[in-house]
């Protein structure tokens, strides 16, 4: 069987909460002054908020937003990745699946939590939902919600980004949302920035601030926010949940669980469910969870485990994270998705606490990724996006380190269940492949030739 599929009666009807398994209290946010958590309650969104300290093991999923997840196409194939295992020349005790989070509407998983955000910011009377977004994933995804719970929509979007998807733009502006370039001249925080430097590239902890300003100036408007918060990754545990049952149907677990992580929604949505039955000893064996990162913004190898604002501004309360400072100047990169300051405090618990997290982080210039997403374009025939590349990359680097182990003898194991998350498509984001690949993309690389130059990168 190739492709695992669920029937709706199979879907979720809860999202799974990590929080009451963790072997202590997750640090609470900190806020001296009491201000931080004060607006928070003014532009977040009440029910969201509910759920964010939530001790509920499961907490039910609305019908309503069963049935907008139906809509998206919930659930979502597992794909046993053959063409990609006989690519790799793996033997049958090596073998690979993929969760096709990219076949939703707007293209990424990201739309699990925005159809939730904004159907409660609906119930709550809200008339306007402001974000910010890197890749542009996330600003789509939740137009996209606002849209089906007529809602407007108002994004902040990484200046760098935005100045190369013109198309993932004219999407947005479609659904009807009024996208802005960030730092932009609508908010406090970025006139300063601008003013500092006009041509400022922006960063995701600055069009956060933009975002949280705006829906301070208007009280029929709510933030959301679409990653490194605990309701945001429990929304997202529908992909995990899903993969799990998956599983269970063809008679397998994995022995690695990987994803890319900036913030850590799509990371935590795939791995908490499993991660939950490794802290409750229910895994049937040892698993290694892999988060696959970029240099330009390595927070699970480099950051300190501190407490530290979500924003640049300092609007926020301060979370214990691993974070690289809120401050941090990091270099764009096409996967713009992953250049955070910071893992989300429950990721960031699970590999300072638990140690049960490992980080890899691959060159900021993107070409090993590509290269590697390029070699499942031409097997699987799925077209990832710059972020997913980073999740293919390391399950490709994880199923050759395997198989040099099998041919050479050295390995205790009887198999090797490689799972990873292809949380989003790429088909909005070819100049940036055209442009980190160059001659590389206009020609047809014959898997065998380029199967030669794979060699995987050591995790860090």
């Amino acid at each position: 069987m190739t492709a695992i599929q669920l029937t709706r009666d199979e879907m979720p009807k809860a999202w799974y909460n990590i929080l009451p398994d963790l072997p202590e209290p997750l640090p609470n946010p900190q806020d001296p002054s009491g201000e931080a958590l004060k607006k928070m309650q003014r532009y977040g969104i009440k029910e969201c908020l509910r759920q964010e300290f939530s001790t509920e093991n499961y907490v039910s999923i609305p019908e309503e937003i069963q049935d907008l997840y139906e809509q998206v196409g919930r659930p979502r194939v597992l794909v046993r990745a053959e063409r990609l295992e006989r690519a790799l020349k793996l033997p049958p005790e090596i073998r690979m699946y993929y969760k096709g989070e990219f076949l939703s509407p707007t293209g990424s998983h990201k739309v699990n939590t925005a159809l939730a955000q904004a159907y409660y910011a609906a119930k709550e009377g809200k008339e306007r939902l402001a974000t910010e977004t890197g890749a542009g994933q996330w600003g789509t995804a939740l137009t996209f919600g606002a849209m089906l719970n007529g809602l407007d929509a108002r994004v902040y979007w990484v200046r760098s980004v935005y100045d190369w998807k013109p198309e993932r733009k004219a999407l947005m502006q479609l659904m009807g949302a009024e996208v802005l370039a960030s730092p932009s001249n609508r908010t406090k925080v970025g006139r300063e920035l601008l003013e500092k430097n006009p041509n400022h590239k922006g960063s995701l902890g600055i069009a956060i601030s933009e975002g949280i300003e705006d829906a301070l100036t208007d009280e029929k408007s709510a933030y959301s926010l679409g990653s490194v918060l605990n309701h945001v990754l429990m929304h997202q545990t529908v992909i995990g949940l899903e993969t799990k049952k998956q599983f269970e149907k063809v008679d397998e677990y994995p022995d690695y669980v990987i994803s890319c992580l900036g913030g850590g929604s799509n990371f935590g949505g795939f791995a908490l469910p499993f991660a939950g039955d490794v802290l409750k000893g229910k895994a049937p064996k040892k698993v290694k969870f892999i988060a696959a990162q970029s240099e330009a913004a390595p927070n699970l190898s480099k950051g300190k485990y501190e407490y530290d604002f979500a924003d640049h501004a300092e609007i926020t309360p301060q979370l214990k994270m691993l974070t690289l400072g809120h401050q941090k100047e990091m270099v764009p990169i096409k996967g713009d998705g992953l250049r955070y300051h910071a893992a989300a405090p429950i990721i960031s618990f699970l590999k300072e606490k638990c140690r049960m997290i490992e980080s890899i982080a691959y060159p900021a210039n993107e070409k090993y990724v590509f290269e590697r997403a390029k070699f499942f374009i031409q097997s699987e025939g799925v077209f990832p996006a710059p972020e997913s590349s980073y999740s293919v990359a390391c399950a490709i680097d994880q199923a050759l380190e395997c198989k040099n182990e099998w041919e050479k003898g050295n390995y205790t194991w009887e198999e090797r269940v490689i799972a990873f998350n292809v949380s989003g498509h790429g088909l909005l984001d070819t100049g940036g492949f055209s442009e980190v690949l160059g001659e590389k993309i206009n020609s047809r690389v014959y898997l065998e030739d380029l199967l030669k130059t794979l060699a995987p990168t050591p995790l860090k």
